[in-house]
């Protein structure tokens, strides 16, 4: 089947964790992407894409009038060249016209722009869960209906309802964790994720929400108190996110939020293991499938650093990155998946300035999957420090 994905702000990053998981992505605009799969994918795992959508194998027309029995809420997005407000909402209306003359009733979704935007999707129930409220997506000549749309909110309270936190530390997104573990590609259910910089425990969370085994280790007794209180929270909680976990809808105002797309069974504390300990040094226990962590990325910065500082900076996260993987290399089986965020520092010509290790990397026996080192920053406008995402693979 083919699908359609609305990408995320940083297209690059959201087009490689597709590629990491369905494999062939053809990126069709700077927003949109195509890819074929076996199995409907979901977007609650999708750290990168903003929605997802069916090819309609049919007329919109003929597809909308073999819905079910009700009123029908559509919203059109228009992404074909040269759309606009005004070509997305006369194809809108024209449908409508239809179908009422065929003695349907419908509600059409306002357009503000040629695209209807993720959150007024959300808002109206456009998210693929009720199949008479339906999101047409409209490219050149081919229609799509959206099969999912991100849940801003579910994000929202996966980073902020969680009793231990730290700002100190810096707030790895729930996004960015979900993306980490999906380059290391489609992993089987149960998987061992290992995270040797655990921090509060994120990466671990989204690993456990996606049906795996989290492992972590970290240098700060502190950051290891603080994960296994927020994984305990997690598997004990009957909040929003344990419940979702296990696979129950729960009411989140006025719509219901969704279930991570391989949520486990069940929700115990064998679910993750974490331990404290130096990740140049420690000796992790097997088996590890796959490594997905955000590595040390030096002091917070509040402003553009001067060269000499940055040097400094540049030397220490060095030393402890190299030091890291040449730990793991002996540690970890061929093939496993290595993902690692790295620090990369603003300047004052609004470049990054990235780690140089590259070939210290290939010389310890992994393979770099993106030696282009291009388009996979993670980082908002103006970020003094952005995440370089390495992704490795040993030999």
């Amino acid at each position: 089947m083919k699908y359609l994905a609305v990408l995320g702000r940083q297209p690059e990053i959201s087009v490689a964790e597709l590629e990491a998981l369905f494999g062939e992505v053809k990126q069709i605009t700077g927003k949109l992407a195509v890819f074929r799969a076996d199995k409907k994918p979901e977007i609650d795992r999708l750290g990168g894409s903003l929605k997802l959508a069916e090819l309609i194998e049919v007329k919109p027309l003929d597809y909308l009038r073999e819905l079910a029995e009700g009123k029908i809420t559509l919203g059109v997005s228009d992404f074909s060249r040269g759309a606009s407000k005004k070509t997305a909402t006369i194809e809108s209306l024209k449908l409508k016209k239809i179908l009422v003359r065929h003695g349907r009733s419908v509600r059409v979704v306002e357009n503000k722009d040629a695209v209807i935007s993720t959150a007024t999707s959300l808002h109206n129930g456009l998210s693929g869960k009720n199949e008479r409220k339906v999101e047409l997506i409209k490219v050149n000549d081919e229609w799509y209906k959206v099969i999912g749309v991100q849940d801003i909110d579910a994000y929202t309270k996966r980073d902020q309802a969680r009793p231990a936190r730290d700002a100190k530390v810096g707030m790895l997104p729930p996004k960015l964790a979900q993306i980490l573990i999906n380059l290391c590609g489609d992993l089987p259910r149960s998987a061992r994720i290992l995270d040797p910089f655990c921090g509060t425990g994120v990466v671990l969370q989204e690993a456990i929400l996606m049906g795996h085994q989290a492992y972590g280790t970290d240098i700060n007794e502190r950051m290891v108190e603080y994960s296994e209180k927020n994984l305990e929270w997690l598997v004990k909680s009957e909040s929003t996110l344990s419940r979702a976990a296990s696979g129950q809808p729960v009411a989140t105002g006025d719509r219901r939020s969704s279930s991570p797309c391989q949520a486990p069974d069940s929700l115990d504390k064998s679910t993750f293991q974490i331990s404290q300990g130096d990740a140049t040094t420690f000796q992790w226990t097997e088996p590890i499938d796959a490594v997905a962590c955000e590595g040390y990325l030096g002091r917070p910065m509040s402003a553009v650093p001067v060269e000499i500082k940055l040097k400094t900076e540049k030397q220490e996260c060095k030393a402890i990155m190299v030091g890291f993987l040449k730990n793991l290399a002996s540690q970890i089986k061929s093939g496993t998946p290595v993902v690692v965020a790295m620090p990369a520092w603003l300047r004052e010509d609004g470049s990054y300035s990235r780690l140089e290790i590259l070939d210290e990397i290939t010389d310890m026996g992994y393979n770099v999957y993106n030696k282009s080192r291009e388009g996979l920053l993670y980082h908002r406008e103006g970020q003094i420090v952005a995440r370089d995402l390495i992704i490795l693979r040993k030999d």
